[in-house]
């Protein structure tokens, strides 16, 4: 498979942008609350209208989390999640769901010491869509986005309200997939989204990229997702989902999270239906 056969977020988006519709992207972390939760909180997302999910690989510093994410990656950690576990969970998730696009969501050391060769080919054989790696700039990262474009799979990069055109034009060369655009300055789950500012740079970035743009930090209710929808090809919400697995016991994780996030489907569902 070559880096230009369309994967399940190809075909995802597409599908959606026949609809008239916005996809939408929750975010939880392998392992939390409990490694035997992942798997039910994965299922539980897509059954309430999740159309692609990011899956993040838990690690020890992770520079762009708030602490929401932070906590998360901790609780993972503490029960010895590792890279290995989570393509494990990927490849699960894989047996019951062969439609809804995966993507893992991590920082370079752990995919650096798997040994990046063999990551991608297990990222591909356990069915994963799509690859997040914070700390790999486009700039740096040519030899592994091709590494997993052979293998069928997206590299997909983050853009900030602060990225340069240059940078916009490396992300739209090398990307796949669609374009992850980080709506505000700082990290996840911090402050609140300015929709002004958000239109604004969408319009720049397609000035440069064709691929789907989905916009995620700070969303934290249905408005704000409803708001963002209206301009975006997709909502990204993570921090927010992961205060509901956390606000409980960790066998009704899942419905938690599910709960909410059929809110927020519906939510986002009314505006593209009217965009449509």
């Amino acid at each position: 498979m070559n880096r230009d056969s369309m994967n399940r977020i190809d075909a995802t988006y597409a599908r959606l942008r026949a609809a008239g519709r916005t996809a939408l992207i929750p975010y939880v972390t392998a392992g939390d609350p409990s490694p035997a939760a992942t798997l039910s909180i994965l299922h539980a997302l897509t059954a309430a209208g999740a159309d692609v999910i990011e899956l993040g690989v838990p690690f020890s510093d992770p520079m762009a989390d708030g602490p929401v994410v932070q906590r998360a990656s901790e609780r993972a950690l503490a029960q010895g999640v590792s890279l290995n576990d989570v393509l494990a969970m990927a490849a699960a998730f894989r047996q019951r769901d062969a439609t809804t696009p995966l993507v893992l969501m991590g920082y370079a050391n752990p995919i650096e010491s798997m040994g990046v060769n063999a990551f991608a080919e297990r990222a591909q054989a356990c069915g994963v869509d799509g690859v997040i790696v914070v700390d790999y700039p486009p700039e740096e990262a040519g030899e592994f986005a091709t590494l997993l474009g052979a293998r069928g799979l997206a590299p997909i990069f983050l853009l900030s309200p602060t990225t340069p055109a240059a940078r916009i034009l490396a992300v739209g060369k090398l990307g796949r997939g669609y374009v992850y655009y980080v709506s505000l300055r700082g990290v996840t789950g911090a402050g609140h989204i300015d929709i002004g500012d958000v239109i604004a740079k969408l319009a720049e970035i397609r000035r440069h990229i064709v691929l789907p743009v989905g916009v995620g930090f700070g969303i934290r209710d249905a408005a704000s997702a409803q708001a963002i929808a209206a301009h975006a090809d997709a909502v990204v919400i993570g921090s927010r989902i992961i205060q509901e697995i956390e606000a409980g016991p960790a066998d009704q994780a899942a419905e938690r999270a599910a709960a909410w996030l059929a809110t927020v489907r519906d939510a986002v569902d009314k505006v593209a239906k009217r965009a449509a």
